[in-house]
């Protein structure tokens, strides 16, 4: 998921999408705790994705609430 791709999306679709990236990465702290995790690139992937959704949550919330750039 790109930059761009999380700044097109809403606010509900971000909170919707943060929502299902939390359940995989629990998902696959599972499977790693368990040893059948193969992908392991993806925990990277999604500890990432999270982080951008976020971030650009944040962005929004100050730039509504006029409290910076």
């Amino acid at each position: 998921m790109d930059a761009e791709d999380v700044r097109a999306k809403t606010e509900d679709e971000l909170q919707d999408t943060l929502l299902q990236l939390k359940k995989e990465q629990f998902n696959l702290r599972f499977q790693k705790a368990s040893g059948q995790l193969e992908n392991t690139t993806r925990v990277r992937q999604v500890r990432r994705d999270i982080a951008r959704i976020k971030t650009v949550m944040t962005e929004r919330r100050s730039a509504a609430a006029g409290t910076g750039a």
